[in-house]
């Protein structure tokens, strides 16, 4: 299981680096390099438009490698992925800017920025069903944690090496080349993971299925759609928090409060190390208390806390927005940690790998892709962006009811009944 989850996690930091490598451009130089006849705040809001078509990819990406996963077995979807992933992030380090091709240039964009959405859709259904459906029962909610400790470890890479490259290079150099280097290094963390992948068992659970589904999708769909929506509309808050703290919140700080790169991803950049350092604990805390309570809370905490973040925020402080940023990814992995767990437990094994991963990204669409670009536009002109923690808290709040709406998985163990005992 330590082998396995091992390889799931550096599997999912690789791919969710490509993804947030260009999340992090976006707020920071895409812009006047792609959208230069743009003014300022119109070229942000076309970057960060290129941004969300990523996540409008991911479902497309979860149908067509959540089929693999169901017909031909977990294990192909995570090579697949990768390989597409690392490809379209390495290509974007090569597109020519507008001034090179012109309006060629963002088209390339966008359809890099598509493909590379396409593959993380498929990613996160195969790294965790392959660790949940390998995981005891009893355990089930720890071992699954594992990939979602991947997005940290992606992040801060991925922001590490933009750190250095902004601290090092005066702003022309990081415009005219170093924001590319990024992306160049995805192809050898691709090559990487490839080789921690090559020597992965199938799942025994998909082994053990003598009736695979065929037309997973169809199946979803029929018999599961409802399933589906309070799914995706549950974890709409998590996708909408991270991005908000670590997209949208970095390009304000930057652009509106004149707060330098470096301390906005300093303090960023801390904020998720932290959150991703909690995640096995929390998921520990879902083994034994159940999933739901944990999304709950999750949901009650990001509500709670949006317009206390936001305040901070436009402080411009380093240590206030640390807090905030703080506060915020605490919320969110309350609900992240157990969702590797709680989302194939929802779903019978014949469409879990379509089912799941669907939903889970159906959930980046509705709090993902919107929210820097809604953000952005909410806090034009205004001195402390009270309509942004007011979208965000809206968006908690529709959560908490889809999540109310949500059955408990918890298996019934052993250790769950002397636990009850005790």
């Amino acid at each position: 299981m330590l082998r396995l989850a091992a390889a799931s996690l550096a599997g999912t930091a690789i791919e969710f680096y490509d993804f947030f490598v260009y999340g992090t451009a976006a707020a920071l130089v895409l812009g006047p390099l792609f959208f230069p006849t743009f003014s300022p705040l119109a070229g942000t809001l076309a970057a960060f438009a290129t941004f969300g078509v990523g996540f409008v990819a991911r479902p497309l990406g979860s149908v067509l490698f959540g089929h693999i996963g169901d017909r031909r077995g977990r294990r192909p979807v995570l090579v697949a992925s990768l390989l597409l992933t690392g490809a379209a992030t390495v290509a974007v380090g090569c597109v020519p800017t507008y001034d090179s091709i012109g309006v060629a240039a963002p088209v390339l964009l966008l359809v890099l920025r598509f493909l590379q959405g396409l593959g993380l859709g498929g990613e996160w259904g195969g790294a965790v069903l392959l660790t949940a459906e390998h995981a005891p029962a009893e355990r089930r909610g720890l071992w699954s944690s594992f990939p979602q400790i991947g997005p940290s470890l992606g992040f801060v890479l991925a922001n590490g090496v933009m750190l250095v490259l902004s601290a090092t290079l005066t702003d022309a150099q990081f415009a005219a080349w170093g924001w590319r280097v990024p992306f160049w290094a995805a192809g050898v963390l691709a090559a990487a993971g490839l080789w921690l992948r090559g020597s992965l068992a199938e799942s025994p659970r998909f082994l053990e299925m003598r009736d695979h589904a065929r037309v997973p999708l169809a199946e979803v769909v029929r018999d599961h759609w409802r399933l589906v929506l309070l799914t995706a509309g549950g974890l709409a808050v998590g996708y909408a928090v991270f991005y908000a703290v670590t997209t949208w919140a970095l390009a304000y700080g930057v652009e509106r409060l004149g707060v330098s790169r470096t301390v906005m991803l300093t303090c960023i950049m801390a904020a998720v190390v932290v959150k991703g350092s909690l995640t096995p604990l929390i998921a520990l805390l879902g083994d034994r208390y159940g999933r739901r309570p944990l999304c709950l809370a999750g949901c009650a905490g990001a509500a709670l806390w949006m317009f206390p973040m936001v305040g901070l925020l436009a402080t411009g402080e380093p240590l206030l927005m640390f807090l905030g940023f703080q506060v915020a990814l605490i919320a969110f992995i309350t609900m992240f940690a157990v969702i590797a767990a709680y989302l194939p437990e929802l779903y019978e094994p014949r469409v879990r790998c379509t089912g799941a991963a669907v939903g889970y990204n159906l959930g980046g669409v509705l709090g993902g892709a919107l929210t820097p670009i809604v953000a952005t536009a909410l806090a034009s002109g205004a001195r402390i962006p009270w309509g942004v923690a007011a979208y965000l808290t809206g968006i908690a709040l529709l959560s908490l009811g889809c999540f109310a709406l949500l059955p408990e998985t918890r298996p019934v163990t052993r250790l769950a009944v002397v636990q009850a005992a005790d």
